[in-house]
């Protein structure tokens, strides 16, 4: 670990290269306890770098051996991570020899080489190549690589590297080696390396050229039969991507690869993609319905980075959403397709949503809010953040908005046409979409635009109308604001697009003519904001509207739209957008738990507007089941407590759990009429309509549980048990047991004992097992019962820190996932975090990071929160020996 706290480094300073590096020999002879690399890399001087630098080269945790230059001794000096050649041959190119070292099995930070379960794998993103050998490793750097691996054929019957298998064969003492060759230029950080004993799943396919490809997904044997999902998902993935974007699958083959320690969820190397073991293992009787979905979404999104984050690159990495934000959207746009109906799309619209304010929108309002394009960071891995990724996606989704369908298209081809194979920047981007759609809303307000890539926090939009009767016209005022962020005290106005329609008192869209228009034009609009404040005049409206605004969640902001109750409950049962209609439902629930905080007592009845626009949603025929389970689901603990400028943890819990409570209770017999009514009788499937019904029967479950422990009635509780025991498939076996923990159920403890037992080693299932305790509703009376469970569960035999999705499951979902547990008058939820930050922080540095990241909003708690969260994060800040990733989350918090 490194003692002192690195400098921050600063878009402003980036400066190209003094050298490049355009071809790449590797030579790996592979071994878990000392890995040899040898590397020849021909070196080019840059023409448009200052004569007589010094040749620098990253290196972390590396032996070296030797060093030539065109076959000579080369003079070097080491500094902190960087290998120094002063004096590098005065030629325009010249040859650079390097063998050294390395031990993966000691590579506990699971950056670069390390092992797993017997096998070698490597994880470069964002700089774990230097953790290999000698290299520039930037991802403006980019080569052709060609990879040798040398491995015991026994141990490592399988080696893998990235683009095309060249040739293979035996070797002496019972070794085997692999050649690889990529003929893509490609960054260091999208280089990988498997070797392992693997099985694989093969398909081969044809593409609309005409050209065969060969599709392989690699897992552990024993683990094959639950590839089925996955390499369904990378059939679609390649085939949506060449008959939406043009873009077709550019190797011979395209190679995933299912690991289980692994710090992210996937990696997107050339034409050799590693996963996390969650992103590709799934069995109706080990994975949920979200489950699937989430691996359909992780292998698109993976897949989609070969054009764009592989053959397009980021110049540098405060360009990291150039790839990351772009290929979110492109996720999302695959599995909306995906999904089929206008109704399933919606659900997976409000999906993405429902994430984002979940995590970007508390993190656009912490310490650690920073641009979608940072200025600067200290640790670059700390910045894989929903800010990059997922608000990332937003803006582009305004881009394609602001253009329509056919206009980004037409951007992303001429996108592709300047820059493919280059390392380029988020201003390049915007750049080709904007200039492929001359005169359109983007193109004319570009450089205002650029300032969601600028500015950090999440703007506030306030609408408000006005009608009147005489002239028949109805004025909208949009105002725009934003709060100070660190660094940002004063905010430009952005461009907003706000999607809207206008809906008459008794549910009828309304033609919409915008003054000065001599004809309307469609009941809906997209009204694209610039100033700090716009009215817009709609004629011929002849009774007050109801305004549906920011339709499709069409710009990341926040809405103050001045409804009440009435509006709300008309755009919840007519607004023809389904999201707007959701947002409607969360609303009208938010307002009930809002006004009753204040205070000390209880949640106030339920009055009979809400339950009635509640029970005429569960029982709508026309509407989605999975749209019915999310409106009738009230908003997060963690969404409301966004709401706040002081938060109190337990009291918000004590009200949303009152609230469910009520909710379980008045509509009782719709609930049994939900639970009857959409049981999935028919052989599994993981689509929209099957999981609709499963979502909607298992939130019927969970209520009908709660209600019959408050009543002390043993019969639903009975029958959560017993579908514990004997579902047919995993998503209603979880539910069920969520139902019995959270419902705090009798029957709980021994219902995790079956669940436990059915687990059978299943390292995913037992993820699951210990994330549902650690996730667990915090009774109502208190006494810290989660928290003595999570601590037991730490010496549980199946717990392992070392393993990052364990360590999430338990550690991660209590901290971060359950603020009721979590946040304590006594601090106990705080000294446990300070204990496991430390002690991860000497193992595993980044995933200590996420996990320090619980603390990011400390500052808006009440007391006695506020205090006992301080002295934690003080404690951490000031361990003797810290790593840059946990220094940087802590300092930013603690920073006036």
């Amino acid at each position: 670990m490194r003692e002192a706290a690195a400098s921050a480094i600063r878009r402003e300073d980036y400066a190209a290269p003094a050298f490049w590096i355009r071809t790449v020999e590797l030579t790996f002879d592979l071994d878990p306890a000392k890995t040899i690399v040898a590397s020849k890399l021909a070196i080019e001087r840059n023409p448009q770098a200052a004569p007589g630098q010094a040749l620098v080269l990253h290196g972390e945790d590396l032996t070296l051996l030797r060093c030539l230059a065109d076959g000579e001794s080369v003079s070097f000096r080491h500094e902190e991570g960087l290998l120094v050649i002063d004096h590098p041959p005065e030629k325009d190119a010249f040859t650079l020899e390097i063998r050294n070292t390395c031990a993966p099995e000691k590579n506990t930070q699971l950056s670069g080489l390390y092992t797993s379960t017997g096998g070698l794998f490597t994880q470069c993103e964002a700089e774990g190549f230097r953790r290999i050998t000698y290299f520039l490793d930037r991802p403006d750097v980019m080569a052709v690589f060609s990879v040798t691996l040398r491995a015991d054929k026994a141990k490592y019957p399988v080696l893998l590297s990235n683009g095309n298998l060249v040739e293979q064969g035996s070797l002496d003492n019972g070794r085997h080696f692999a050649k690889w060759h990529d003929p893509f230029p490609k960054p260091s950080y999208l280089f990988a390396l498997v070797a392992a004993d693997l099985v694989c799943r093969e398909q081969k396919i044809v593409s609309r050229s005409g050209k065969e490809h060969l599709l392989q997904v690699y897992v552990r044997r024993g683990d094959l039969d639950k590839t089925e999902h996955a390499m369904a998902s990378l059939i679609a993935s390649v085939a949506w991507d060449e008959a939406r974007f043009g873009l077709p699958l550019d190797l011979d083959r395209f190679m995933i690869v299912a690991v289980s320690d692994f710090n992210m969820g996937a990696m997107e190397n050339k034409g050799l993609n590693v996963f996390n073991t969650k992103y590709v293992l799934a069995s109706p009787a080990t994975a949920t319905d979200g489950d699937f979905a989430g691996i359909e979404s992780v292998v698109g999104h993976e897949y989609f980075h070969n054009w764009t984050g592989n053959r397009i690159t980021c110049r540098d990495w405060f360009q990291l959403s150039l790839k990351e934000g772009l290929t979110v959207y492109r996720d999302q746009e695959f599995s909306m397709d995906m999904a089929g109906s206008p109704s399933a799309r919606a659900v997976k619209r409000i999906d993405d949503v429902r994430g984002l304010r979940a995590v970007q929108f508390p993190e656009d309002a912490g310490p650690m809010a920073h641009p979608v394009r940072p200025d600067r960071y200290q640790e670059i891995n700390n910045f894989y953040t929903a800010t990059v990724y997922e608000k990332g996606a937003e803006v582009v989704r305004m881009m394609a908005t602001l253009v329509g369908r056919e206009g980004f298209r037409r951007g992303m081809d001429l996108y592709f046409e300047r820059h493919d194979g280059q390392a380029v920047t988020c201003d390049d981007f915007a750049q080709a979409i904007a200039d492929a759609n001359p005169g359109s809303a983007l193109a004319v307000n570009l450089a205002q635009f650029k300032h969601w890539y600028a500015q950090a926090g999440t703007p506030r939009l306030t609408a408000r109308g006005s009608h009147d009767v005489t002239t028949r016209r109805f004025t909208l005022t949009l105002t725009q604001s934003a709060l100070p962020s660190p660094g940002q005290p004063d905010k430009q106005p952005c461009v907003m697009p706000v999607v809207m329609g206008l809906i008459s008192t008794d549910g009828r869209a309304l033609p919409l003519r915008l003054a000065g228009e001599e004809a309307a034009h469609g009941t809906e609009r997209t009204l694209v904001l610039t100033q700090p404040e716009e009215s817009f005049v709609f004629e011929d409206i002849d009774d007050a509207p109801v305004p549906s605004l920011l339709r499709g969640f069409s710009a990341p902001v926040v809405l103050d739209s001045g409804l009440y109750d009435g509006a709300l409950i008309t755009l919840l049962r007519h607004d023809h957008d389904a999201f707007n209609r959701w947002e409607a439902g969360q609303r009208l629930a938010l307002n009930r738990l809002l006004a009753a905080l204040p205070g000390t007592g209880e949640l106030p009845a339920l009055d009979d507007a809400y339950i009635d626009a509640m029970r005429a949603v569960l029982r709508d025929p026309a509407l989605d089941p999975a749209f019915k389970e999310l409106v009738l689901t009230p908003p997060g603990e963690g969404y409301v407590a966004e709401q706040c400028a002081e938060v109190d943890p337990q009291r918000i819990h004590r009200l949303r759990e009152e609230m469910r409570q009520q909710l379980a209770a008045r509509l009782h017999a719709d609930w049994l009429w939900a639970w009857e009514a959409h049981q999935v009788r028919e052989g599994y499937r993981p689509d929209a309509v099957q999981s609709g019904k499963r979502a909607l029967a298992n939130l019927a479950l969970t209520m009908l549980v709660l209600d019959a422990v408050a009543k002390g009635d043993p019969v639903w509780p009975g029958r959560a048990y017993q579908r514990v025991k004997d579902a047919g498939q995993m998503t209603d076996r979880h539910a069920a047991l969520k139902a019995l923990i959270d419902g705090h159920s009798p029957l709980a403890q021994g219902a995790l004992a079956h669940f436990h037992g059915v687990a059978a080693g299943d390292d995913l299932v037992l993820d699951k097992w210990f994330a549902a305790q650690a996730q667990a509703a915090e009774p109502l009376d208190g006494g810290g019962v989660v928290l003595g469970r999570v601590k037991a569960l730490l010496k549980h035999p199946d717990f392992s820190m070392k393993n990052p999705n364990r360590l999430r499951s338990l550690v991660g979902s209590f901290c971060r996932e359950n603020p009721a547990a979590f946040h304590r008058a006594d601090a106990a939820g705080y000294v446990f975090w300070a204990d496991r930050v430390l002690e991860l922080d000497a193992i595993n540095p980044q995933i200590a990071a996420r996990i320090a990241r619980a603390m990011d909003r400390w500052r808006v708690l009440a007391e006695p929160y506020r205090s006992a969260a301080r002295e934690a994060l003080a404690r951490v800040a000031g361990s003797a020996k810290l790593s840059d990733d946990v220094r940087e989350i802590v300092s930013k918090a603690l920073e006036d």
